[in-house]
């Protein structure tokens, strides 16, 4: 008796992630015929990369302000603002990033995609398509999976640029840090790599956000926490968080290999 809680919960676990990599592996094997999906791949890049764009620069932008301030003055203490131009790329483009950018897409395009097809699933419609024989996961899934990989590495180097020069506009222009100091700091620290494990942990994050988001909307109906509408809600809610805490576990695992 002692057992059978972690039991149980191990095997919901396991059963969870089998049923996600299954899910994912349909996801990728529908995309067999791509052609026929391009015009809804470009459409879901709008929907995901392209309407995103606002939030994306005004929370880069306010994320570069604020980092600055804060680093100018850490780095004060020590004498050594020289090395702001460093400290603010480095965190940006391996860390802050390409976790900020998922998180903030996981909010605004992950939950609408969620409750777009959690309302398609209660009303029917994906029954409809199955009638039709057409392939749910590769008509409602991916699309959105391959456009996500083709928009959250935009996303997060848009994030990245906007961050830099908001860390300069604190650091230089509100401090009055020397703005070549900042700049040489950012050349002689960023390396290749770092841009490369900075696009891997997007990739990775745009697999997550889509794979969880769509699936709570596509399974919907089998939650024993509530039905119809209210689901859908209950859905939405648990497919943000759950994004955002795997988002950020991933970001663990990630960094501790690539550095």
């Amino acid at each position: 008796m002692i057992y059978k809680i972690p039991i149980d919960i191990f095997i919901k676990i396991l059963d969870t992630l089998g049923a996600l990599t299954l899910f994912l592996f349909d996801a990728v094997i529908a995309t067999k015929n791509v052609r026929h999906l391009l015009n809804k791949i470009f459409n879901q890049v709008f929907v995901i990369g392209a309407q995103s764009i606002f939030v994306i620069l005004l929370i880069g932008i306010f994320t570069g302000l604020v980092l600055g301030l804060q680093a100018f003055y850490a780095m004060s203490m020590f004498e050594a603002q020289g090395m702001l131009g460093s400290l603010i790329s480095l965190t940006l483009i391996r860390e802050m990033g390409p976790v900020l950018t998922a998180i903030m897409v996981a909010a605004r395009a992950g939950s609408a995609m969620t409750a777009e097809i959690g309302v398609m699933r209660i009303s029917d419609q994906i029954d409809a398509l199955e009638v039709m024989d057409i392939h749910p996961i590769g008509y409602l899934v991916s699309p959105r999976l391959w456009a996500a990989l083709i928009s959250f590495p935009l996303l997060t180097a848009i994030f990245n640029i906007i961050g830099l020069i908001g860390g300069y506009l604190s650091a230089c222009v509100l401090l009055g840090l020397n703005s070549g100091r900042y700049m040489s700091g950012i050349e002689s620290s960023v390396m290749l790599s770092d841009v490369n494990g900075c696009m891997l942990k997007s990739l990775v994050f745009a697999v997550i956000v889509i794979l969880i988001c769509c699936y709570q909307g596509y399974f919907v109906h089998d939650r024993k926490d509530s039905k119809g509408p209210v689901a859908v809600g209950n859905a939405t809610t648990s497919a943000v968080v759950t994004s955002c805490v795997l988002i950020l576990v991933a970001d663990y695992v990630l960094s501790s290999i690539l550095l």
